[in-house]
């Protein structure tokens, strides 16, 4: 028989595997993006902000360091074809699953912009004669180069043409220059992701990664998060379903890992109050947002359109909107509340506004 699961027990859990608790918080930015297996990062900055509301005594400096100089993680395009910090070791991995349908699902695109398979086949040998020898070059810049060969640039070409070279695993994006991101190719900017050893059973391991920091999940929440197509997907849940056990969510039944029932043995003490930027993995992970916003509130956290706004987490479940806003003397974090807060929450929204401050290396004010 399933084991019975409160969604407070299923944000308890989750909360914990994505170091989103006060006792799971990373003190590494790569160990974060190893651990979540990808940091949803359409806005580079929110990835930042991400790492931040998972770690402790890291600051912006660092989770830039670790990616343009230690270079322990790469900034491309993966899982459900869309932009994703991701660990070296893992990148081929999810390139290997995530590329060939994110390239499938874009052709009726590719058609409208003239981007025929030639045409891109020919952008690709452009690209890598382009950056070879560690060249680094802004969107601008490459497209430039690229319409000096003939290639269509105009429009959003250029966006589909990276964006394809990327998920074919020869370019991810390099250093910022003056405020832009820059593309290098892979190979050169980060040898070691070719390098890693593939695992044996790559479906299972996919599976498995997903599940250590997402369950208890289903396998509808599984495709949803992974992009991939229905076939692999049955395979990959058949193959990782012996490691795990059956739960029973309210919206019905669910796995997860074995291992993590620990997560369930003891309640914190304090709550636990974090801000997730824009696109947080932890918002946009299973089909249903059910677990962590209440019904009358849910188009505050996923008004349509693919947008999916800042959050403030009150022990997994989300009880606000926030925004940055930068002044003279410093930041505001300005925190819209879905209802009048408790006052002892208050203390540790003003922590959490004063640790975003620190990552920042500004002064933070709360305004609610």
């Amino acid at each position: 028989m399933p084991l019975q699961l409160t969604w407070e027990q299923a944000r308890r859990i989750r909360t914990k595997r994505q170091h989103l608790s006060d006792a799971s918080r990373g003190t590494s930015a790569a160990a974060i993006a190893r651990d979540l297996f990808g940091l949803q990062s359409q806005e580079w900055t929110s990835a930042q902000l991400a790492i931040h509301a998972r770690s402790r005594d890291l600051t912006q400096a660092d989770v830039i360091h670790a990616r343009e100089v230690e270079r322990a993680y790469a900034l491309t395009w993966s899982l459900r074809g869309t932009l994703h910090l991701v660990a070296a070791d893992d990148l081929q991995l999810q390139l290997d699953f995530c590329g060939p349908p994110a390239i499938r699902g874009t052709r009726s695109r590719y058609k409208q912009l003239g981007l025929s398979e030639e045409i891109r086949e020919r952008a690709l040998e452009a690209i890598k004669d382009i950056l070879r020898g560690d060249n680094a070059l802004t969107r601008a810049q490459l497209a430039e180069a690229l319409d000096g060969r003939g290639i269509p640039v105009v429009g959003q070409a250029i966006h589909h043409l990276v964006r394809f070279a990327a998920l074919r695993g020869l370019i991810c994006l390099g250093a910022e220059v003056d405020g832009d991101l820059t593309y290098v190719l892979l190979d050169e900017w980060l040898p070691a992701a070719k390098a890693a050893p593939n695992p044996k059973d790559p479906l299972r391991e996919f599976a498995r990664r997903y599940l250590a920091a997402y369950a208890p999940a289903t396998m509808a929440d599984f495709k949803r998060w992974s992009g991939l197509g229905a076939a692999p997907v049955k395979a990959a849940w058949t193959a990782v379903t012996p490691e795990c056990i059956p739960v029973a969510l309210p919206e019905g039944e669910a796995l997860m890992l074995e291992r993590q029932l620990d997560a369930l043995e003891t309640m914190p003490p304090d709550p636990t109050v974090r801000l997730l930027p824009r696109y947080d993995n932890y918002l946009l992970s299973h089909e249903s947002r059910a677990f962590m916003v209440a019904d009358a509130y849910a188009k505050r956290v996923h008004p349509g359109g693919g947008l999916i706004r800042a959050c403030l987490l009150v022990d997994g479940e989300a009880k606000a909107n926030w925004k940055l806003e930068k002044r003279r003397a410093g930041l505001r974090v300005v925190v819209e509340p879905f209802e009048s807060p408790e006052p002892s929450i208050l203390p540790y929204i003003e922590a959490e506004a004063e640790s975003l401050g620190r990552f920042l290396n500004s002064e933070a004010d709360l305004v609610l």
